[in-house]
């Protein structure tokens, strides 16, 4: 794989408030929705994509509320590839349209029961429809992944001629791998008539890795949700894909990321579905270490364990005291509330704090610590619950 030439622009178009809220059961309330595209404008995001207009008149008021912020990023919505559907972004105030066909075999006979003709045709009918209101067009080619790339570079060509000005690669069933993502992005990049745009889902759980994959076959825009939120199993994590970008590929973006465990929760919230404490960069536990060899070494330099610093992404550090446990994770736990013991008396309180653990199968709470600091011979007596 290729670097990423530092001249390239990456945008990070987010779908939070399309894909995300496409997930079963979430419901994004208005309010809700202003909140998160404010979060997402003001740490940079370039581009929102903000629902589906054709849905009806409520989700029209809706997009259009989001127009009426005058925000910085460009706001897009998803369209299917008819008249109706453009006509109805055109109503919402929206510049900016994502117009979806299915461009695969499987999908054009079993889903559409058309032919690769037909969807020339409809993209033709679409894009010449969108030009003529002088909005900036983004080629959805749903279930790309499985198309014949040739047919591919020929709908790039046909949206190049009609004046679109990107293709969206999507990996609707999220079924690849970052190679051969790498491989067909790399082959339109080479071979197709426009800039490209990657959207990945998680179903293999794969998404951020096949996003990156696509940035650095080519691709300048790139799909993410906070959280990673969206249909199945989700799309590509925008922290995730930020946070790749700088430190698996030293290309920092232009993202305040100081804010992400913030937009994380607020998503989460609204979504009803909370962050689990594990997730990638952005849960609650991530930077927390047990193990007496992890501990130490954070302790006397970060970055031996860390790849990042947890304020970077607005976390902290926890020093947690359970089963695995050292003796300078403990003393750091026991002076961080104000209690110095002798090293002969830190030992002998490790393996009460080892034995407590393992019984009660989970790590010990500051108010237990100190209950056994001042009575470390009564283990039961200490315990919480």
């Amino acid at each position: 794989m290729k670097a990423i030439d530092s001249t390239r622009t990456i945008v990070i178009d987010d779908t939070t408030l399309r894909d995300g809220e496409q997930t079963a059961g979430v419901v994004f309330s208005l309010e809700e929705k202003k909140q998160i595209a404010k979060a997402l404008d003001e740490i940079g995001v370039g581009e929102l994509e903000c629902g589906i207009p054709a849905m009806g008149r409520e989700e029209q008021a809706s997009v259009r509320a989001l127009v009426d912020m005058g925000l910085n990023a460009r706001l897009i919505t998803w369209n299917r590839a008819v008249v109706s559907d453009i006509q109805a972004s055109i109503h919402s105030g929206v510049k900016a349209v994502d117009i979806s066909l299915s461009v695969s075999d499987i999908h054009i006979e079993h889903k559409l029961g058309k032919s690769r003709d037909w969807v020339k045709a409809q993209l033709h009918r679409a894009l010449e429809f969108a030009k003529s209101h002088d909005l900036y067009v983004s080629i959805g080619g749903e279930d790309s992944s499985r198309a014949d790339l040739d047919f591919l570079c020929e709908l790039t060509e046909i949206g190049a001629e009609y004046g679109a000005d990107r293709f969206r690669y999507c990996d609707t069933l999220g079924l690849m791998d970052p190679f051969t993502t790498y491989d067909h992005v790399d082959y339109l990049h080479r071979n197709g008539a426009l800039p490209l745009e990657v959207h990945t889902h998680n179903d293999l759980g794969m998404a951020t890795a096949n996003a990156i994959a696509g940035i650095r076959a080519g691709a300048d825009f790139v799909n993410t949700t906070v959280n990673g939120l969206g249909e199945r199993a989700g799309n590509a994590a925008l922290e995730e894909v930020v946070m790749a970008m700088k430190y698996a590929c030293d290309r920092p973006l232009a993202i305040d990321t100081h804010r992400f465990v913030e937009l994380s929760r607020l998503v989460g919230q609204a979504s009803h579905r909370p962050v689990p404490e594990w997730k990638a960069v952005v849960g609650e536990k991530v930077f927390s270490h047990e193990s007496g060899l992890h501990a130490d070494g954070v302790l006397k330099y970060p970055k031996n364990y860390e790849g990042f610093d947890p304020s970077e992404v607005g976390l902290t550090r926890h020093m947690v005291l359970g089963k695995h446990s050292g003796g300078h994770g403990l003393q750091s736990r026991l002076q961080n509330l104000g209690v110095h013991l002798e090293a002969d008396k830190v030992n002998f309180l490790l393996q009460q704090v080892r034995s407590i653990s393992q019984k009660y199968k989970r790590s010990l709470a500051d108010d237990e610590l100190l209950n056994l600091v001042a009575h470390p011979t009564n283990i039961s007596g200490v315990i919480n619950g």
